[in-house]
């Protein structure tokens, strides 16, 4: 009886190799399954985002909702070199800093401040010529299930200037949360109570007490009556950014500062995800074994911080932990002697 292939093995794969991801790799190293049996099973499997999240829920450990924080953002899976890979498509990449080609992926994280543990709670695929939906349409769904289905406690929502939008920002206000997200230089506000016309955000006044303390602003085509807390927060020593809240209580800049660090969250969870899981090296051309590939792959992070977290270390110790294992072995009975005449 032939052993049938599963979602364990393929994502045991991952795991596993280092560097070559591809199906053809796997079953040149696999004796029971073929190339042909892989992509059947690929093409056929269903994976989605709640495989991902009956994982991880067993797993996460929430404290006081005031330790609790979500983070949404987004990353582009580089395609470049792909014109016939469906879903990809041409798309800004922030870590690019241009238009790339590439399979868009949502994400929302789900943080535990007083512990320091994070959890990649859900996520999706951006396919508009597919589900007809854009990233904040997405951001949208997730916080919703957020509130709904996992009712995850939390206080805090950080997300990019990307999904400062006034029916985003509402939502969140509407759910009693909190938010903190930056705004472009170039969005227009109001800080003069309607006396003076809209001005770009790099164009206001600050003085000391509000470089401090916040600035009460409105964002032009916002509710006439909404009003949100602006503050100029350093960053780094070569950039700043205008973030915005609308938590009118909030008075300190150091404290904002703060905040929106833990929003860099989300970019270590970037960085390891493409580096370690072969997330980005899937070359099929069809989109539903791109994204039974992806949800493995988000699988499989998680597996690996998890056990990262529980034996204190990194996640690149555990991956390239193989390699060492490896080496130690071959060092001690090598496959290729070495010989000198």
């Amino acid at each position: 009886m032939v052993k049938k292939f599963t979602t364990l093995d393929y994502c045991q794969y991952l795991i596993s190799s280092q560097i070559n991801y591809t199906i053809t790799n796997l079953a040149d190293h696999l004796e029971e399954h073929s190339h042909d049996q892989i992509n059947r099973y690929l093409k056929a499997e269903k994976l989605t985002p709640k495989l991902l999240w009956q994982n991880v829920k067993p797993t996460i450990v929430s404290d006081e909702a005031k330790y609790m924080y979500v983070l949404f953002d987004d990353t582009v899976l580089d395609k470049r070199h792909a014109r016939k890979i469906e879903m990809a498509q041409r798309q800004y990449s922030g870590n690019e800093h241009g238009v790339v080609q590439g399979i868009g992926l949502v994400n929302c994280i789900y943080v535990n401040f007083k512990r320091h543990k994070f959890w990649v709670v859900d996520y999706r695929i951006y396919d508009p010529n597919g589900d007809g939906k854009s990233k904040l349409d997405h951001v949208s769904d997730m916080l919703k299930g957020l509130v709904h289905s996992k009712q995850l406690p939390f206080q805090t929502v950080l997300m990019d200037s990307w999904y400062a939008t006034q029916r985003l920002m509402a939502e969140i206000d509407n759910f009693g949360k909190i938010y903190y997200c930056p705004l472009k230089s170039n969005r227009l506000v109001d800080d003069s109570g309607g006396v003076e016309k809209y001005k770009r955000i790099d164009q206001l006044d600050w003085s000391e007490k509000e470089l401090l303390q916040g600035k009460l602003i409105k964002i032009n085509k916002f509710p006439k009556d909404k009003k949100v807390k602006l503050f100029w927060v350093t960053v780094s020593p070569s950039r700043t950014e205008y973030v915005v809240t609308n938590d009118l209580t909030q008075d300190y800049t150091p404290e904002v500062q703060a905040i929106c660090s833990i929003r860099w969250i989300i970019e270590e969870f970037h960085r390891e995800i493409k580096q370690l899981t072969g997330i980005e090296a899937c070359q099929c051309r069809k989109s539903r074994i791109q994204r039974n590939h992806i949800a493995c792959a988000m699988l499989v992070w998680h597996h690996l911080k998890r056990l990262a977290f529980q034996s204190g270390k990194t996640i690149y110790q555990l991956k390239f932990g193989l390699l060492s294992d490896y080496l130690r072995s071959q060092l001690n009975h090598p496959s290729i002697p070495m010989v000198l005449a």
